[in-house]
């Protein structure tokens, strides 16, 4: 698994701020990825598991929380009382009126939201519109050339003709 540190860091300096954690990006640059990193950092900062709540919209098991109602219920039922919650909602675009349920658990106490999704659906229209002020967004981009020589270990001859021929995205 690649870490992208600098996102990591950016993710964590923004960590019980009263602001919507956006990550947006093309396909396959790591949005996913960095989420769970970022959860697996929570973790080991001594945040209890059930206090995370992660759902990934691509994954068939969650087909039921394509209802924004349904998912609202099931957050809101997950909730722990006197504890930040974290929520991750990876692919948020797959939800159909998914802005309503970030609008109203952005006004409860005690919850921490990330979001994941593509540029063009979260923010355009409606969602930009409802959260101004309230959300604060990540733009991930592929690979720099940097993070790929560091990856490989290669040298910076040998790595570029590597990254020109294989490209920037993580896998």
């Amino acid at each position: 698994m690649v870490e992208r540190k600098e996102y990591l860091e950016k993710l964590k300096l923004w960590k019980d701020e009263q602001v919507i954690k956006v990550v947006t990006g093309i396909r396959r640059c790591g949005k996913s990825t960095l989420l769970m990193q970022y959860q697996d950092y929570l973790k080991q900062s001594g945040v209890d598991a059930d206090r995370i709540i992660a759902i990934n919209f691509e994954e068939l098991e969650y087909e039921e929380l394509l209802d924004y109602k349904k998912l609202y219920a099931y957050l809101k039922e997950r909730l722990v009382a006197g504890k930040t919650t974290y929520i991750f909602l990876d692919e948020i675009q797959k939800v159909p009126d998914f802005e309503k349920v970030v609008d109203s658990l952005y006004v409860k106490p005690n919850v921490d939201i990330y979001i994941t999704g593509s540029n063009a659906y979260l923010l355009s229209g409606d969602l930009a519109t409802l959260l101004t002020g309230r959300y604060v967004e990540l733009r991930m981009l592929p690979l720099s050339f940097q993070e790929f020589l560091a990856i490989t270990e290669l040298d910076a001859e040998r790595g570029l003709a590597e990254y020109l021929r294989n490209g920037a995205l993580p896998y």
